[in-house]
């Protein structure tokens, strides 16, 4: 095939930059750094199942494919994620928490997480269901109320 001929590939967007002094992508009023960011460097765990859900929703922000494996739990955990480089994750919405503080072992949170994709955006709506696992934690799975 000549380079005329040639096809080309469109080149994949890369990873968003996020600084540890930028804006957390989960929506709290705290920089990556201080907030999600600690979680993904492994200097902090998540406290509650709210903040390991802003976490793995921040991950999914900064293609962090890494730390959503680490913090799913082992039985339901895949083999590897595979994040869509042509989705923007935009805004996070917490819906309804019930338990999963610290001084639970079972949580669940109820989101939604909009995005754009291909210029147009979406919105995904899932509960999450979180457990204590080895001391921390852990997505476990989720459902996606109509």
């Amino acid at each position: 095939m000549s380079r005329r001929t040639a096809r080309r590939t469109p080149p994949v967007p890369s990873a968003p930059r996020v600084t540890p002094d930028a804006p957390c992508p989960c929506g709290l009023p705290a920089s990556y750094g201080a907030c999600c960011g600690r979680y993904h460097a492994g200097t902090a765990a998540a406290p509650t199942c709210e903040a390991l859900m802003r976490s793995r929703y921040a991950a999914f922000a900064v293609r962090d494919a890494g730390y959503l494996l680490r913090t799913w739990h082992p039985a339901t955990r895949p083999p590897a994620v595979e994040l869509d480089p042509g989705t923007r994750w935009d805004r996070l919405e917490i819906l309804e928490t019930t338990e999963g503080s610290a001084f639970h072992t079972r949580g669940t949170v109820t989101f939604r997480a909009h995005f754009t994709e291909g210029g147009r955006p979406g919105s995904m709506y899932e509960r999450s269901a979180f457990v204590r696992h080895e001391g921390a934690w852990v997505y476990e799975d989720g459902e996606f109320p109509e």
